[in-house]
């Protein structure tokens, strides 16, 4: 354990790889009513980072197999459900603590509604009302003390994608995922070292993290990393829509920034060629660039292991400051001073 690492946060990062399994396992007995074609993810900060990665999943699964339509993911991250949430569709209340103000919110909205549910918590008012109105639930496991939210993206996945196969609507094979979880496992100390030696040029820097448009959640959850465990300001776009106005922003850049491109190879050859431009073009007005390829393989494997990378930058730009990665101090002041 580091002096500063004082929750071991980086033990947390190490067994990231173990998190499908452990989803699978807690979900594998959820039946749903199966009457939907889409889903809403209903949930906050690190309990609604799951389902940006998983609208990508599904887009890879619906090119994948013929015999399986596409299910159309929404989110809310708001006190009440938006249109869509109301016909054809599956609610999923998402909240790590069981306690989230906003969701327990839309939650009591879709009871109200009689809308068909599920929640997914690890315990807290959710696991409660689940029980009471005869909702199913999925207990998250709580694998390490202090264990956080933005932390269990491969829970809260894994969890879905097992009650989406439950209801027919995805194949078995998309939770047989025991190859992607030993590579993910075997690459990720090769990752931190990566990811220390990238976190290196960021002190003293505002990050912003650009991403192509099939990957532009990515870009989104590593903003959020850098937030929450760096303890710093972080920002995100994407190609090619940035190009388009962000860009222009630093014509007089106020601060000082460091971009991180992550860029994939398997992207469209006019929006890789924005890659090498566009660092040119900040290189210029003295804007220093990173340009971070994605890793090749299976799409669960691409995903997690671009989030872990995230994780390890996250995680050794918070040591260089003397911040403790875990706690999230000014969420939890603001909790109480909304009381």
């Amino acid at each position: 354990m580091n002096n500063i690492d004082k929750s071991n946060l980086r033990r947390v990062i190490l067994s990231t790889s173990e998190q499908f399994k452990e989803g699978f396992a807690v979900a594998r007995d959820i039946n749903v009513n199966t009457q939907f074609s889409r889903i809403m993810v209903s949930g906050m900060g690190g309990s609604a980072l799951h389902a940006n990665v998983l609208r990508i999943i599904l887009n890879s699964i619906s090119q994948k197999y013929d015999n399986y339509k596409l299910i159309s993911v929404y989110q809310n991250r708001f006190y009440e459900l938006p249109p869509e949430a109301y016909n054809d569709c599956l609610n999923i209340i998402c909240s790590h603590s069981g306690n989230t103000e906003e969701t327990i919110a839309s939650f009591r909205e879709a009871l109200k509604n009689n809308l068909p549910c599920v929640g997914i918590s690890a315990g807290g008012e959710v696991e409660k009302m689940c029980k009471e109105n005869n909702v199913p639930h999925v207990k998250l496991p709580i694998p390490f003390d202090n264990f956080q939210p933005r932390m269990a993206t491969a829970h809260f996945v894994s969890s879905i994608l097992q009650i989406l196969v439950n209801a027919k609507k995805l194949p078995q094979a998309v939770v047989e995922l025991d190859k992607v979880s030993d590579q993910l496992r075997k690459s990720t100390l090769k990752m931190e070292e990566q990811g220390k030696r990238i976190a290196k040029t960021l002190v003293g820097k505002t990050p912003v993290v650009y991403a192509s448009t099939k990957f532009k959640a990515l870009a989104m959850i590593w903003k959020i990393k850098i937030n929450e465990n760096s303890k710093t300001p972080a920002f995100w776009n994407y190609f090619p829509e940035l190009n388009h106005n962000e860009f222009v922003g630093f014509s007089n850049p106020q601060s000082k920034f460091h971009i991180l491109m992550l860029r994939d190879l398997e992207d469209h050859p006019r929006n890789l060629l924005r890659y090498e431009v566009t660092a040119k073009f900040l290189e210029k007005k003295g804007i220093k660039t990173n340009i971070i390829d994605m890793p090749e393989g299976d799409i669960f494997y691409r995903l997690f292991a671009t989030i872990t990378l995230a994780d390890w930058i996250s995680y050794y730009l918070a040591l260089e400051y003397g911040q403790d990665p875990t706690p999230v101090d000014m969420v939890e002041d603001l909790k109480e001073a909304l009381k």
